[in-house]
């Protein structure tokens, strides 16, 4: 049988022809003798190696992918020109920045970007996205806004690999988060230390990808130089790629008679006048579900509500009163048509395990000396939507509680005079606190004209104060707690708390409309039926140079004058309990509690004297519109600014003995903390200080202004002047000189301190150009027009803090502002001279020092 079969594959290989073996037939692969071979499997791709699939399969807004040591992001194509918001904040931070305030939580830029795909080049393009104008839909003006603008080109990423469809590409994204690359993320210098990351000390920790945005989060280090020494800075920061809504929420134009932040938008359009700017306020996208029981006026709830978590650091005994604080925005939201709102959850520990999602608005507690609280937000720059916000409490903030209610109501109420405080009234201060803040996450300003709409006596009724609520029209003033109330009034509402102005302005503000450009006259009509005091708004000013007194901060009531007094005499009561008020009982106590109640009696004292101080040479601002019957400027009475003065000279510009002169000096200074330990600073100095920086905010220049152009518009009889001023100051500090008798050291320091104030404004100096250049303030005047079409400034007033120039320097130069002053000081050379022959030898000294100082500064021979 084998010889057969030998025989036969014999004549098979002779007997037949085959053809040359090809692609199209392969005898060996075909015969059913042999074995048959695997078909060879092409390489995987680029794209398959980094995600290990052929197609685009998304986790989240965007794949991120890691492999070895290097993150990559799978963009799927539909992304590519949607703008994304970067948004980065600090995660940990080392002691240095802590102490200096700069903690967890604390967002320190925000830019949008876009990407773009360059095929031919192989790379993904980041380009950031500025606010591009706006112009209306049809008009020619649209092409032009086009071609005119660009946005300019930040970072180039090479494409790893692409889908093989073409719906994704995949970016290697190591270097814009190690530290090497700082187009996204430029940490050190954002927060003032001037440096740049040392890539080989930094790293990416993890990088995940939620529903709406990827974050990564990152240690970075870096060096600082002072002198010879160097101090290594890590901190750790998340860097948040938030894909901003495809569709934008209508923006809302601001008013100035409500307090809201703003994002500005340059506007174009075919038939314009002029170029304008659209400041759209900043506020959460609030919808209703039910949009027909809505436009009945029923309350609905919002499709998404505003929902802030309370981090699990936040101790135990003050969550129930900062989750009421949060909750308490709730009336207010109901009067704009929403119930249930706002809400309050708690961050769990799985959601701090899940990274850093920024669909999570968080009240972040910061384990910090800082005695403070924040509430900012991050936006949508094409039209304010609010995206998140987190509240940041710094610990500290409780020992400026502690110290507020002792200095303010512990005359009154015996709850607030312990060193430790029960947790009813730190709890009740709290809760204001975290409204507050709120309120600044909902996207409302500060308005310090709130306190203004209340009586100040009707602050001592405890019927008002329980009717009210609070202490101020609006939780956004500065309020604080009720410092008018005395003893024995029976006032028990010592807190601020969302008030009329707050209610108004959230149903403004959110208030929902089907079409937002037709909603515009409604808006209008809403703000014209809320015109009364309680309804007025304006941003705070500073202390040492507000022009309208009724706009400051820590003040209350519509009196400076009487409201002051009131909180002076509550502050006699309680500096001779300091020390009882302040003893723990515990062994060893030193006095360092009762320095720090002495100095925030002190800082009190200080405050009331610059309420009093803004109505000399005050102006009342108004938030006016043509047709409503108000004028915008107007000046503080004469008779009220009479009283300020004498005020000033009564409480501040005279020795106040309680205060300066207790026995408690004999055993505690006023403690400083600073960077170089503790000071003790002596109460003589400090009133000495304090004297001094009334008397030159008092004559400062541009308050003088004020006070001619006043006598100006409205004639010296019916005015106080500066002279007027000039004169009251003069016989009070020299009413000892001028009387023949020798001033004692106090009254002599007083003195000095008065010429000192003259001169620094009024020396030989500042009454002549010599070349200099007119200031850039007068500048501005002269190239407004062009500065304006240039820069696409805003042609209308806007709810930020207002600037009001009455002066600038070669004005000033040119005032009666430096006559008055030089008169005073040659009537003051010419009453040193008359008094020094029957002065005794400390007078006659104090008299030589002060005429010499007045003739050097005036440039006068001996």
């Amino acid at each position: 049988m084998k010889n057969k079969v030998a025989l036969i594959f014999a004549f098979m290989a002779v007997g037949f022809s085959f053809p040359a073996l090809s692609s199209t037939f392969n005898f060996y692969e075909q015969s059913w003798f042999s074995r048959k071979k695997k078909k060879e499997v092409p390489p995987p791709s680029a794209y398959q190696q980094l995600t290990q699939r052929d197609t685009l399969a998304l986790c989240g807004v965007m794949n991120v992918l890691k492999k070895d040591k290097d993150y990559y992001l799978e963009i799927p194509k539909q992304l590519l020109g949607r703008q994304v918001l970067v948004s980065n904040k600090l995660l940990q931070v080392p002691a240095e920045l802590n102490e200096a305030g700069v903690n967890k939580g604390i967002n320190y830029e925000n830019k949008t970007i876009v990407f773009e795909w360059e095929r031919q080049l192989g790379r993904i393009l980041i380009r950031e996205q500025r606010a591009t104008p706006e112009v209306l839909a049809g008009h020619a003006m649209a092409l032009s806004v086009q071609e005119n603008y660009i946005n300019p080109l930040i970072a180039s990423l090479k494409v790893e690999a692409v889908s093989k469809d073409s719906a994704s590409v995949v970016v290697k994204v190591t270097d814009l988060f190690n530290g090497r690359d700082n187009s996204l993320n430029d940490v050190f210098n954002l927060i003032n230390l001037g440096t740049s990351a040392n890539s080989e000390l930094s790293r990416i920790l993890e990088m995940r990808s939620y529903d709406g945005n990827v974050a990564a989060t990152s240690e970075l280090t870096t060096v600082v130089h002072e002198g010879k020494s160097k101090t290594n800075i890590t901190v750790v920061v998340s860097s948040s790629l938030i894909l901003l809504p495809e569709k934008a929420m209508p923006g809302r134009v601001e008013s100035q008679r409500v307090g809201y932040f703003t994002t500005p938008r340059l506007q174009y359009g075919d038939y314009q006048p002029e170029v304008t700017t659209r400041n759209y306020i900043t506020r959460w996208r609030l919808e209703p579900k039910d949009t027909a029981a809505y436009m009945r006026g029923q309350l609905v709830e919002p499709i998404k509500p505003i929902t802030f978590y309370i981090d699990r650091t936040v101790p135990r005994n003050l969550r129930p009163y900062i989750e009421r604080g949060i909750l308490d925005w709730n009336k207010a939201f109901e009067r704009a048509g929403f119930k249930n709102a706002v809400r309050v959850e708690t961050y769990t520990d799985s959601m701090a395990a899940e990274g850093d999602d920024a669909k999570y608005s968080v009240v972040t507690y910061d384990a910090s000396e800082k005695a403070n609280a924040m509430g900012p937000s991050v936006i949508d720059p094409r039209t304010g939507e609010i995206l998140k916000a987190d509240v940041i409490w710094w610990h500290n903030v409780r020992s400026l509680l502690k110290e507020w209610l002792m200095v303010q109501t512990s005359a009154y109420d015996a709850a607030a005079r312990q060193p430790v405080m029960p947790d009813s009234l730190i709890g009740a201060a709290a809760r204001f606190v975290a409204c507050h803040e709120v309120g600044h996450s909902l996207g409302l300003r500060h308005n310090m004209r709130a306190s203004d709409a209340y009586p100040t006596d009707s602050l001592r009724s405890p019927h008002f104060t329980s009717r009210m609520g609070g202490t101020s029209a609006s939780i956004m003033d500065y309020a604080r707690f009720n410092y008018v109330a005395q003893p024995g009034d029976g006032v028990r509402v010592t807190t601020p708390a969302i008030g009329p102005y707050d209610l108004m302005a959230i149903e403004w503000g959110y208030r929902w409309f089907p079409n937002e450009r037709q909603a515009e006259q409604q808006l209008f009509d809403f703000l014209q039926k809320h015109q009364g005091k309680e309804y007025c708004y304006s941003e705070a000013q500073n202390q040492r140079t507000a022009i309208d007194p009724r706009a400051l901060s820590e003040d209350l009531g519509d009196d400076a004058m009487k409201s002051a007094s009131y909180g002076i005499a509550n502050l006699k009561r309680i500096v001779p309990n300091i020390v009882k008020w302040t003893t723990t009982g515990q062994p060893g106590q030193t006095y360092e509690d009762a320095s720090r109640f002495y100095a925030g009696i002190i800082f009190q004292w200080s405050l009331y004297a610059y309420h009093v101080l803004a109505n000399v040479g005050g102006m009342y601002l108004e938030n006016t519109f043509v047709g409503d019957g108000k004028r915008t400027f107007s000046f503080v009475p004469r008779e009220r600014q009479q009283r300020a003065v004498q005020f000033l000279l009564d409480e501040v510009l005279s020795p106040q003995p309680w205060l300066f002169s207790t026995p408690l000096t004999q055993y505690t200074y006023i403690n400083r903390r600073t960077p170089v330990g503790v000071q003790e600073m002596s109460p003589t100095y400090s009133l000495t200080n304090q004297q001094s920086y009334v008397l030159w905010d008092l004559l400062d220049n541009e308050r003088l202004v004020r006070m001619l152009e006043n006598e100006k518009q409205n004639g010296s009889t019916r005015t106080f002047t500066a002279i007027d001023l000039i004169d009251k100051l003069h016989n009070h500090i020299f009413s000892t000189t001028i009387a023949g008798r020798n001033p004692d050291i106090a009254e002599r320091s007083l003195q000095k301190n008065f010429v000192d104030a003259l001169i620094t404004a009024a020396a030989e100096q500042e009454g002549v150009k010599i070349n200099k250049k007119l200031n850039n303030r007068t500048q501005r005047y002269i190239n407004a027009t062009s500065e304006t079409c240039s820069m696409g400034c805003p042609q209308h007033l806007s709810s930020a803090p207002r600037i009001i120039e009455l002066t600038g320097s070669q004005a000033t130069r040119v005032s009666d502002a430096i006559s008055v002053k030089r008169g005073e000081l040659l009537r003051i050379l010419k009453l040193m001279k008359a008094r020094m022959g029957s002065a005794n030898t400390a007078a006659r000294l104090h008299y030589e020092d002060v005429a010499l100082r007045i003739q050097t500064a005036l440039g006068l021979s001996k």
